[in-house]
């Protein structure tokens, strides 16, 4: 990445940065693309629970290795155009080109999926299946800078943010955050279904061996890692200045420099910097990085990060999705989905706690297929997939309503 004369600008004021911050995360237009973002555990084929270590990725991913495991690689694409990540804790994660076909986005994923199954195959690894390594607990593998300094931070809150950084694997749907006159209610709409769809794909149960007893064990990590700037933020009519406002309370997790330690002065925030918090002022590269170690439900990029839901099961991984873009495929969608999300308003520890076993989450999930199923059409996807989608969701809301009444 080549560094800007603006980028290696301190910033002059609180001001400006909140300016900044407003600029570049909300980046207004018509709602044309969508993009993935899948993670997953990684796994020895036979002995699940066997600790994994970074040669066996660096054997296994080769040409295709970033450059925080490999340092000279070429991380060349796959096939399909998908890059490959590594994740704290040795998860694998594929994010794709952004694209104008849901339909042919998820043929690019099936493809760059399956060819990452022969990467790891041939070494004796292959993908975990949920949201939560059910296995084995948190350790890191990754050992740079960025993952030191920010542990260290989440250490000092609890566990979680260990189990998050190296236990978790989430799927991320990224979507355009509209024109301007629509982006208040998409953002809106992408947080007040998020307790429902957490219920809905709750795919982590079980974590270092044993049973949670939460529907979403990864949710609830995730969101105990570095509370609140982790939680979902308080309502605002303009998203705009409520992210900004947030990026400059929120903590610094690491400060870039020379040599191995990128540790943050305990307690710093960027608002804090700003101020003479630190020994050298911030510049706007230094907020383009802080704004990358956020880690809230849903994430403004210059798109809208949707970042509540578990990784699915290979056979189903594409549901939420076709759910998602169905319900923002234009504002009469939003607004409907908007409706259909009210009897789970902020529900989501109950959500992550119990799933479609919490009433009125169950409630908000049948309204939100109801809602996405009749949306469906307007998604470039091939009917029987669309079908097939539809008729699993509503097969799932019907086996949680009918447990609900033989209690």
């Amino acid at each position: 990445m080549v560094t800007t004369q603006q980028d290696a600008a301190p910033i002059a004021s609180r001001e400006e940065a909140e300016g900044y911050v407003a600029m570049i995360c909300f980046k207004h237009g018509p709602p044309r693309q969508v993009g993935v973002e899948l993670e997953w555990t990684v796994h020895h084929v036979g002995n699940p629970a066997r600790p994994l270590d970074a040669a066996c990725l660096v054997d296994a991913l080769g040409p295709h290795a970033p450059r925080t495991l490999v340092p000279d690689s070429p991380h060349l694409p796959l096939p399909c155009g998908s890059r490959v990540t590594v994740e704290p804790g040795g998860q694998l994660e594929i994010s794709t080109p952004p694209s104008p076909s849901v339909g042919a986005l998820v043929r690019a994923v099936n493809h760059d999926a399956a060819a990452l199954d022969v990467l790891l195959n041939r070494v004796g690894l292959a993908r975990g299946q949920q949201g939560t390594d059910p296995h084995r607990s948190p350790q890191r593998l990754l050992d740079v800078p960025r993952y030191t300094a920010m542990q260290d931070v989440f250490d000092r809150v609890g566990p979680d943010g260990s189990r998050m950084m190296c236990s978790t694997a989430s799927m991320q749907i990224c979507l355009d955050a509209g024109a301007s006159v629509d982006a208040p209610a998409r953002w809106r709409a992408l947080h007040a279904i998020g307790p429902a769809l957490v219920a809905l794909f709750a795919n982590s149960p079980s974590q270092d061996g044993r049973d949670t007893g939460w529907a979403s064990s990864r949710l609830r990590s995730t969101l105990g890692t570095c509370p609140p700037v982790t939680h979902p933020p308080a309502h605002a009519d303009d998203p705009t200045v409520s992210w900004a406002d947030l990026a400059m309370t929120a903590p610094v997790l690491c400060v870039r420099r020379e040599g191995g330690c990128w540790d943050a002065p305990p307690g710093l925030t960027f608002d804090g910097w700003l101020a003479g918090g630190h020994d050298v002022a911030p510049t706007y590269d230094d907020l383009d990085y802080h704004l990358s170690t956020l880690f809230p439900p849903v994430r403004p990029r210059g798109y809208l990060e949707v970042r509540y839901l578990d990784t699915q099961p290979d056979a189903t991984w594409h549901d939420p999705l076709l759910l998602v873009a169905a319900l923002m495929a234009d504002p009469s969608t939003v607004d409907a989905a908007l409706d259909a999300a009210a009897r789970a308003d902020n529900r989501w520890l109950q959500a992550a706690r119990h799933g479609l076993g919490d009433p009125p989450t169950l409630e908000s999930a049948r309204a939100l297929v109801e809602a996405g199923a009749a949306a469906m059409s307007r998604l470039d996807v091939c009917p029987a997939t669309a079908e097939q989608t539809v008729d699993r969701l509503q097969s799932r809301i019907a086996d949680h309503s009918v447990a609900m009444t033989t209690r």
